[in-house]
């Protein structure tokens, strides 16, 4: 189980990181998508800084050993975040298909929330 939770860690910390500074430095390329009216850019902005500090928390704390109980939080917060995501993402697209961001947000959701129940309660990092 510490080695899948590890796994989902890591790659959840990557897709934040990323998606994150898409957020933070690709704001023209991101206002084409109909969903981003939800916010203005410094929301926007504001969400890729607190992405890439939820990435950095999902792995640095429990990989140093340093307040270790940080990784379930910013799991936790990064999961809120993503199902808010997914509701704006909601409101203008249903379709089921691969390039709809509701698919993709839905999914970081249930990966984060499932990292942050895991180090809670299945294999807290000691």
């Amino acid at each position: 189980m510490n080695v899948l939770l590890w796994a989902l860690q890591v790659g959840l910390a990557l897709f934040y990181l990323a998606g994150g500074a898409y957020k933070l430095f690709s704001y023209d390329e991101l206002a084409k998508v109909p969903a981003t009216a939800a916010l203005p850019r410094a929301g926007w902005s504001a969400l890729g800084v607190f992405e890439i500090v939820g990435a950095i928390l999902l792995v640095l704390p429990a990989a140093t050993k340093s307040l270790p109980v940080l990784t379930p939080v910013a799991a936790a917060a990064l999961a809120c975040e993503a199902l808010a995501l997914s509701v704006s993402n909601a409101r203008y697209s249903l379709q089921l298909a691969a390039t709809n961001p509701l698919v993709w947000t839905a999914a970081m959701c249930l990966v984060a929330a499932f990292v942050a129940y895991g180090r809670y309660v299945l294999q807290p990092v000691a």
